[in-house]
């Protein structure tokens, strides 16, 4: 009933899993429940919860942007694989790299994509303020996203340096999105993007507010962000 119930809110919305999908996202259930028995990856794990609030919910973006083209996506701090990987099962065409600042989440990351036959995924294990000023990494992704990481004027720091210019950034937030960017605009200008839209709207059954941030990337981040690991949080720039 759960999963008749997954497909039944995704078909409202346009997308039709095929069964080989359906397949993966139980499969996935599975060994996040077996995997959290061992490490900490989610306080969520009764079905009907990890279906709504982390595979429904992750897929939500892509309600509102464009993920039928193939591009490049960044998910930072992406812990058990949201949003991103509930995505790539959905649209496999997309590349995915996850960074994350814990070795065991990545652990976990590669033994996922193992058992679900997921190609063109990428795990590193880098704290987000490094990895943005990684060369091999820098500006270099069509699609940057982050769920629940941070507040708007810490995660523009650790995200916009990764997005190339004219790519776009997607913050998924719960409640309080409008206060968060209120804050947050001044980081969100000087790392060199601007807010293309923001999308309210509730999960269904719970109805719970969720809103989605698109940022466009209009010009360079300058050299100097993101600054060094911890610095973004201690000392936001707003």
């Amino acid at each position: 009933m759960i999963i008749e119930r997954f497909e039944a809110n995704l078909r409202e919305k346009g997308i039709s899993l095929t069964r080989n999908q359906v397949e993966q996202f139980e499969l996935y259930y599975e060994t996040l429940v077996e995997w959290n028995e061992k490490m900490n990856l989610t306080a969520i794990t009764d079905k009907t919860e990890v279906y709504l609030k982390h595979f429904y919910d992750s897929i939500t973006a892509s309600f509102y942007f464009d993920f039928t083209k193939p591009f490049h996506l960044c998910d930072v701090g992406a812990g058990a694989g949201f949003p991103s990987i509930p995505l790539k099962i959905v649209f496999p065409h997309i590349e995915v790299t996850i960074v994350d600042s814990l070795n065991k989440r990545i652990s976990f990351l590669n033994h996922l994509a193992k058992v679900l036959k997921l190609e063109n995924v990428h795990f590193i294990h880098d704290r987000a303020e490094t990895f943005g000023v990684n060369p091999l990494y820098r500006e270099s992704f069509d699609v940057v996203t982050a769920r629940a990481v941070a507040r708007m004027s810490v995660l523009s720091e650790l995200c916009l340096p990764l997005v190339k210019a004219g790519g776009h950034f997607i913050a998924m937030k719960a409640a309080h999105a409008n206060d968060e960017l209120e804050v947050g605009q001044k980081a969100i200008t000087t790392l060199g993007g601007r807010l293309e839209a923001m999308h309210t709207f509730t999960l269904p059954m719970e109805e719970s507010e969720r809103n989605i941030l698109i940022i466009k990337k209009e010009k360079q981040t300058p050299k100097k962000y993101p600054r060094k690991p911890g610095t973004p949080g201690k000392t936001p720039i707003e």
